[in-house]
């Protein structure tokens, strides 16, 4: 595969304020990458970023034709969390009005997790407090050695609230509980460690490669059945193992053996060709 994001492949907003902080780039054969563009502020949140953030998420969630989302930063720095004057106007909020900032932040990485794309976080620089937070809510994490990670808001007198429940999810209940409590900076190899990240690259060069190989992976995946399998961990994940939940996967594979993507992909096993969802 050459040049993955040479085209433009899905619409994107047509607001210069929007492009300029949050970069949507998509190919016809279905790659897409969404870069926050801050570099001068080390990629750091603000409402406005956030916005942008969920905005691309919302045209990606119905871009039929991507299969794979990647999301990096620009300039050496991943995103360096909440942004200095954001945090200095937030100060100032209501409780209310710190209720709704809070939840914009708490919808976009929804957004972001819901996406029926596999999801890949290419980690490079900080990626501190909601910059970790979004690290946790991809499918997949590649990280440089020299990656940094931190949920530092217990050092501020707040709380890693809104990003919990994704980085739980992804290094579990008891590594949160010291990581936020401490709000202690960890490298790339701890990370992995845990769980956060799935891979480590040497520079941010290798990135790129992670790139070109990871979408020759997803392109021999029926998309369908990727946003299936996706939401099929979310349905089983922590449920008992009784006849309810029995009836739920094998009904799935029922439907899914039965639907057009099942019977082509047996189809094109058995006749030894590439299925036609395969480029």
């Amino acid at each position: 595969m050459t040049n993955p994001i040479a085209d433009p492949l899905v619409e994107v907003p047509d607001t210069d304020a929007l492009s300029a902080l949050v970069e949507l780039d998509a190919s016809p054969s279905g790659v897409a990458v969404v870069t926050i563009n801050r570099p001068d502020r080390k990629n750091a949140f603000n409402a406005e970023v956030i916005a942008a953030l969920a905005q691309h998420f919302e045209t990606l969630r119905d871009a039929d034709g991507v299969r794979i989302v990647f999301l990096r930063g620009a300039g050496g720095a991943f995103s360096a969390g909440a942004d200095l004057d954001w945090m200095r106007a937030a100060a100032g909020f209501t409780r209310d009005e710190n209720r709704d900032d809070a939840m914009a932040l708490a919808e976009m990485l929804l957004a972001l997790r819901e996406l029926p794309q596999l999801t890949v976080a290419l980690v490079d620089g900080p990626a501190f407090g909601g910059g970790a937070g979004l690290v946790a809510a991809c499918d997949y994490a590649v990280a440089t050695k020299g990656a940094k990670f931190a949920f530092s808001e217990v050092k501020l007198g707040l709380v890693a609230a809104t990003i919990s429940p994704h980085v739980v999810d992804a290094i579990g209940p008891r590594r949160a509980k010291s990581l936020f409590a401490t709000g202690r900076m960890f490298d790339a190899a701890f990370a992995e460690k845990i769980g956060l990240v799935d891979e480590l690259v040497a520079a941010a060069a290798d990135l790129d490669d992670v790139m070109e190989r990871m979408a020759e992976e997803i392109m021999a995946c029926a998309p369908g059945a990727v946003a299936k399998s996706k939401a099929l961990v979310d349905d089983v994940a922590g449920v008992p193992i009784d006849e309810e939940l029995l009836d739920l996967t094998a009904r799935l594979i029922a439907d899914q053996r039965t639907s057009d993507e099942g019977q082509e992909g047996v189809a094109a096993f058995l006749e030894k060709r590439k299925p036609g969802w395969a480029l």
